[in-house]
């Protein structure tokens, strides 16, 4: 029972997950969903929608990188079963997007605005790309991993848990981190520019390039001379560049 009661876990997990990806491309882009980087909603004054921003930003920002680190792992798993400490870290990460969806603080105040026709449907074709690239960069490594759904299901099974192989395939024979590089094509590309997404694209750009200091590091603990041949051959986030 309890490990049917994970496998569900994972399940709900994973559509949370699903959700707040679905959501952020809206949020990001300024269309579908209800509230989006640009509103409705906020008031105030810029100060105090720049902490309100900075606040949310920071909050998962810190989430997302000590609970990957090894240390916290190694303490957090004696209090929460291993089979769902990842479907725990995602659950967690996704309420937190969600929670920065809800309370934004828009600042609206233009700083480009792009009307010529060839020109806003080239950025947006940027921004899909971008969107595109994370989703099948999960795929490229190992996306119910990374999500945590391998690990129940494992569980489930009675069989140990592996991590998965070392693999270089796709976009990872271009740069070692094509998941963040999309995400930063995605956060940057837009025909509208407002103040409050330039807060968001400068912030979520410092957290990325901040945190895969610590990632690769905790890579090349667990992989060895493998990641640093590699490291060494791949550029981190721009193709064809040592």
């Amino acid at each position: 029972m309890g490990k049917l009661l994970a496998v569900l876990y994972g399940l709900v997990a994973y559509a949370v997950f699903l959700a707040s990806f679905l959501y952020a491309i809206g949020f990001v882009g300024g269309f579908i969903v209800p509230k989006t980087i640009d509103g409705p909603g906020g008031g105030g004054g810029l100060v105090s929608s720049l902490i309100v921003d900075a606040l949310l930003l920071g909050a998962f920002a810190i989430q997302h990188s000590v609970m990957a680190r090894p240390g916290f792992k190694a303490v957090w798993t004696r209090i929460v079963p291993r089979s769902v400490e990842r479907t725990t870290y995602v659950l967690i990460a996704s309420l937190l997007l969600f929670l920065i969806y809800w309370q934004w603080r828009p600042i609206t105040d233009a700083l480009w605005n792009v009307t010529n026709e060839a020109g806003r449907m080239a950025l947006w074709a940027i921004f899909g790309l971008g969107w595109l690239i994370v989703l099948l960069s999960t795929f490229m490594i190992s996306h119910w991993d990374l999500f945590g759904l391998r690990q129940v299901l494992l569980n489930f099974q009675g069989k140990a848990y592996s991590h998965p192989e070392f693999t270089t395939r796709g976009f990872y024979r271009l740069v070692r981190h094509p998941i963040m590089l999309g995400f930063m094509i995605a956060f940057w590309a837009t025909p509208a520019m407002s103040v409050g997404h330039l807060v968001f694209a400068i912030a979520t750009t410092a957290y990325i390039l901040i945190a895969l200091q610590l990632e690769e590091r905790d890579l090349i603990a667990a992989l060895g001379d493998a990641y640093r041949s590699y490291r060494a051959r791949v550029p981190m986030l721009i193709p064809w560049t040592k």
